[in-house]
């Protein structure tokens, strides 16, 4: 049995009702196969390699408004929302919530830095990744705690033809962020599938938290400078090394995303 084969027996064993569900329409969990009808991808980090600019970003406006934070800390808590993130800065830092005008004063200074940086590139691996989900049938949705309009509006501009605004969801569309499994489930529910008919894929160890969360297969594309075992001890069904790899290896792994395509 292949190490991904033993990771979805795995994932079965975890969510003995999701069986019984799969059971019931013919399925044999045992065997180590997932009925995968769509993927959901978060964006920072997995389809645009913008995270080195967003921690440095976040690092720098907010220590210099007192909010102490490390860039490392970003990537820790990569995958909140900008109220969330700075939320918790204010309860970590000064022991209140935040105010609503502070909520928009730092994350408009956030957002002005960070798109005085250089446009950030597409992940490698990406686009192929794209390609080949689309290829067999299967459902695309974005899932992300970004609310910033230059790279919301980059998806459509950078992948053409992979994704529709009916299949995005952002910070703009829930009221719980990760590592709440709200935006999971509401891209779930956009693709009109069970967590078991979807599959996963983020860099960020709070993204990793809510898809596990949202019952949903989980693959953590390490990206970024956390180690694998960061994202393992949030759950993830399996770490792979980056974006690029994971487009090599999904031919392989997709026969144990065993459906048949759908319109």
């Amino acid at each position: 049995m292949t190490h991904l084969q033993t990771a979805i027996v795995r994932y079965w064993q975890e969510h003995p009702e999701f069986a019984e569900y799969a059971r019931a329409e013919g399925l044999h969990p045992e065997d180590g196969i997932l009925p995968v009808r769509g993927i959901m991808f978060d964006m920072d980090g997995v389809l645009f390699d913008s995270m080195p600019y967003h921690s440095k970003s976040w690092a720098r406006v907010c220590n210099e408004y007192g909010l102490h934070i490390t860039e490392e800390e970003v990537y820790m808590n990569e995958g909140r929302t900008g109220f969330s993130t700075i939320n918790w800065l204010t309860e970590r830092q000064w022991g209140r919530a935040t105010t609503q005008e502070e909520v928009e004063h730092i994350y408009a200074l956030k957002c002005k830095a960070f798109n005085a940086y250089p446009e950030a590139p597409k992940m490698p691996g990406a686009e192929e990744l794209l390609r080949q989900v689309k290829a067999s049938g299967r459902m695309i949705c974005v899932v992300t705690g970004s609310g910033q309009a230059s790279l919301l509006n980059r998806l459509t501009g950078n992948y053409p033809g992979f994704f529709t605004e009916e299949r995005i969801v952002s910070s703009r569309d829930v009221k719980h962020g990760k590592p709440h499994p709200e935006p999971y489930i509401m891209g779930l529910e956009k693709m009109g599938l069970q967590p078991w008919e979807a599959v996963i894929v983020e860099n960020a160890p709070l993204g990793v938290r809510a898809g596990v969360a949202a019952g949903v297969f989980t693959i953590a594309a390490n990206t970024g400078p956390l180690a694998d075992k960061v994202l393992a001890e949030e759950g993830a069904s399996i770490v792979v090394p980056s974006m690029l790899a994971l487009a090599e290896a999904w031919q392989e792994l997709s026969r144990w995303f065993s459906c048949q395509p759908y319109p």
